[in-house]
């Protein structure tokens, strides 16, 4: 049994969707512009992130194949969720073209080279999930995390550290950031670059897993998608503990609930 953390309801601006425990939520504006946005939200604790068993390494590799004779028919920006984020990274100033979203650069990684290489557990089980749905998915380490994260409209005025850098960044205004309490930026562009702060590691225990869609079929792809996060992380690190909140439109809030 897993349990579904409950959404909240602010008195002033009604429904905030979706809530998670103090954890992460999306900020009204964004929920206004992008109306269509659905997000799986996973948070794991007592994990353990060493490099990829061979058994997950295999589902992998299996999944990439697959994933390429898709791509061999059909290129990444004509599906019909890539071409969602294309159309929502123009919205807010970022040219699709320069800037694309992560599961369109993993596509089009696997289209070009034909693999996409391992980097550990979690990591891998994002990317499996993400080539299969093509849909972006952040694995967030919350130790590098301040408080709660909202995704929200960037001021300029956030910090934003990029993997492999020492140097902290300001975002562009306008486009879409995850930002902590502290004002750190660990997600830039909404789903383009993950900050070095948030990326997993091999001392990661707890980590926050989202994947989100603004295409008409989100809400399928994005509860399927989830669940088999869900399901990877029970089989591949069952001494993890899971709570998840429910994929769905942004009100009513979520129901709680329990569910096998």
């Amino acid at each position: 049994m897993v349990p579904l953390i409950t959404g909240s309801v602010d008195s002033v601006t009604g429904p905030v969707w979706p809530s998670v425990a103090g954890v992460f939520r999306y900020d009204r504006a964004v929920l206004d512009r992008y109306a269509a946005v659905r997000a799986g939200i996973v948070h794991a604790s007592g994990l353990t992130n060493d490099p990829t068993p061979p058994a997950l390494l295999q589902r992998y590799r299996t999944t990439q194949e697959e994933v390429a004779l898709r791509l061999a028919a059909t290129p990444p920006a004509e599906f019909p969720s890539i071409a969602a984020w294309r159309r929502a990274f123009a919205g807010f100033g970022a040219k699709p073209t320069q800037y694309r979203s992560a599961a369109e650069a993993l596509l089009r990684r696997l289209a070009k080279h034909g693999d996409i290489p391992s980097i550990n557990t979690l990591v891998d089980i994002g990317n499996l999930v993400s080539i299969r749905y093509a849909l972006p998915v952040a694995v967030v380490d919350l130790a590098g995390i301040d408080g709660e994260i909202t995704v929200r409209f960037a001021t300029g005025a956030e910090r934003f550290t990029d993997l492999g850098s020492s140097e902290a960044v300001a975002p562009e205004p306008g486009e879409v950031v995850f930002v902590d309490r502290s004002g750190v930026a660990c997600a830039r562009r909404w789903c383009w670059r993950q900050s070095a702060q948030s990326a997993t590691r091999a001392t990661t225990t707890d980590a926050l897993v989202v994947v989100e869609g603004l295409h008409e079929d989100a809400d399928r792809d994005v509860a399927a998608a989830r669940e088999e996060i869900v399901a990877l992380l029970a089989e591949f690190r069952p001494g993890a503990t899971t709570s998840l909140v429910s994929a769905g439109p942004p009100s009513p809030p979520v129901r709680a609930d329990r569910e096998d």
